[in-house]
């Protein structure tokens, strides 16, 4: 099969590897979409994989080509959206029910071969399937909104709170999204890109602008989450936090970014900063959101690239053109 690898750090080819073969609790999928992310930028600059050459993709959907012989819960047709999660469930993190900081923590597209290809394997425990009328392509989605269901589990989600939402990227339109659904009074949005800053517009905002500057709340925000990972988006958030306030970092920083923190500011005005890691007993649930319309995937979806264009569509997604660009074999 066709897949894209990459080789070392930086340099990604198309090449043919061999077909996937499922074992006895794992299913085949041929994949109908597969989204590029933050992630497989750090793994594409040498941060995250363990190891290379790696097939990256960790947000896909598609069809069950091929079923191991213990598999009763999807059949060869079925249509599936697939957590990347490879939990060992038997550490200390795991046994907590914490399996998303497991100890031996591994994940489709990350340390094994991922959905940037024409086949991918998956534990059949990983599908969640898809109810008629979702697209299979459109269904990569579920992924990422998993990770944003995620991030609101860690938070109070007190009816009224207003919201401020560092970057409208496909992640902070997610958390836009779903700030709407959880009786938030407002919800702001800051981004310097003003493309993706109009697509946060069209979705409903409360307020946006290129920086917090433009935007008046003199007593700070409830909530204020990055979805950037940039350094000076997250010091600019941690001073927006209004008192008894919450900070989300659910963005993927680099290894080196430092942020800048008030310890007496948080005593004194009992600020909360948390953080979200990937998936955690919500991927069900954003299949769910999903299949009910909780986000419209022809708004999401900004440009579909064929496998063989995997290289220039990492290279749009880094220069920050369009929101989720997905590819398809």
């Amino acid at each position: 099969m066709k897949a894209a690898v990459i080789v070392t750090p930086g340099q990604v080819s198309l090449e043919s590897v061999p077909d996937p073969s499922p074992g006895p609790r794992d299913v085949v999928v041929e994949v109908a979409g597969c989204g590029i992310c933050g992630t497989d930028l750090h793994i594409m600059d040498g941060e995250f994989a363990p190891a290379y050459p790696i097939v990256p993709g960790h947000e896909f959907a598609g069809t069950v080509v091929a079923a191991g012989r213990d598999v009763t819960e999807v059949r060869v047709g079925d249509a599936v959206a697939v957590d990347p999660s490879l939990h060992c469930g038997e550490c200390y993190q795991c046994r907590r029910g914490r399996g998303n900081l497991c100890e031996r923590w591994a994940a489709i597209g990350v340390t094994v071969s991922g959905g940037a290809a024409e086949f991918a394997v998956a534990p059949v425990k990983n599908c969640f399937p898809l109810p008629d009328g979702v697209a299979p392509a459109d269904a990569a989605l579920i992924e990422p909104l998993s990770c944003a269901v995620r991030g609101f589990d860690v938070l109070p989600r007190r009816l009224g709170d207003h919201y401020l939402i560092y970057g409208a990227g496909t992640m902070g339109l997610m958390m836009l999204e779903l700030a709407k659904r959880c009786g938030a009074a407002s919800v702001s949005v800051v981004d310097p890109n003003p493309d993706r800053l109009a697509t946060a517009v069209r979705l409903g905002c409360t307020a946006s602008g290129a920086k917090a500057d433009e935007l008046t709340r003199p007593r700070g925000w409830d909530v204020v989450i990055d979805c950037t990972g940039v350094q000076a988006a997250i010091d600019d958030g941690l001073r927006r936090v209004a008192p008894a306030g919450t900070f989300l970092q659910f963005g993927v920083s680099e290894y080196r970014t430092r942020a800048t923190v008030e310890p007496y500011r948080i005593y004194n005005q009992e600020i909360s900063i948390t953080g979200s890691m990937a998936v955690l007993h919500s991927f069900e649930r954003a299949g769910e959101l999903f299949a009910a319309g909780v986000l419209d995937p022809e708004v999401f979806i900004s440009h579909r690239f064929p496998l063989d264009r995997y290289a220039d569509a990492m290279a749009q997604f880094r220069a920050g053109v369009g929101r989720k660009i997905q590819i398809s074999a």
